[in-house]
């Protein structure tokens, strides 16, 4: 009796702090947690072709995209999921034939918008007014400003800056996919030109930039047991008190 007690106390209490102090659990499960699933990840090698990521885990990673942090909350990225076989037997080639773009379940490709104009800004804050019910009044001086900075920028420089942040995207993708046991493989290795070409990117005023295979590790894949590899934490990061 005094058990069954004690673990109805306990669950009460565990219920009581999930209810009331929702952040404090998580954030302690998450502080557990993160360095183990860091520590999990590598860049997959080969991936096993015939397990699939589920429409759930999709749509994780679909919303970790969107909900990556950009330069004035513009969004100049975008990004393609591409389960189709022959589409990814196709850019084989132009990976330099690494075969993680044909074995993963899914291939992502991270894309930069090669126009950010006034209409696009535009774009923007009218979304902003409809989702958080923004005055114009409250936005029309940033909306004029960010038209104005934007006008005086040459393509290169919207472009360097997009790419910039297509890095952020990337890195948070390859989080997520850690806490949410997916293995992975930042590419850069690829010719985005024929990416491009392959994928009909230039019509839709798109250019590639990152590629990330997505799926499961094969159970051969020798990297998966390595130890890693890192510069110690006291040479790679610096105090300043």
């Amino acid at each position: 009796m005094i058990i069954v007690s004690y673990v109805k106390k306990s669950l009460f209490f565990t219920s009581y702090l999930f209810i009331f102090f929702p952040f404090f659990t998580i954030q302690n499960r998450i502080g557990m947690n993160s360095i183990e699933r860091l520590e999990w990840r590598y860049a997959t090698k080969k991936f096993d072709s015939t397990k699939k990521l589920s429409e759930n885990q999709l749509n994780i990673l679909k919303s970790a995209f969107t909900l990556t942090a950009t330069s004035y909350g513009l969004q100049p990225l975008k990004l393609l999921v591409i389960s189709n076989q022959k589409i990814k037997n196709d850019l084989l080639e132009h990976s330099y034939n690494q075969q993680q773009v044909v074995d993963c379940s899914h291939l992502l490709v991270i894309c930069i918008k090669t126009t950010i104009d006034s209409n696009y800004i535009d774009e923007k804050f009218d979304l902003e007014k409809e989702v958080r019910g923004t005055p114009e009044e409250t936005i029309n001086d940033f909306r004029a400003f960010l038209k104005d900075e934007f006008s005086n920028k040459t393509s290169e420089e919207i472009e360097y800056s997009s790419i910039n942040q297509a890095y952020i995207a990337l890195g948070n993708l390859i989080t997520v996919c850690a806490f949410e046991s997916i293995d992975s493989c930042p590419m850069e290795g690829f010719n985005p030109e024929k990416f491009d070409e392959v994928l009909d990117l230039k019509s839709q005023q798109l250019k590639s930039v990152l590629a990330l295979p997505v799926g499961f590790r094969n159970d051969d894949c020798f990297m998966s047991t390595l130890k890693k590899v890192r510069i110690p934490i006291e040479e790679s990061v610096i105090n300043v008190d």
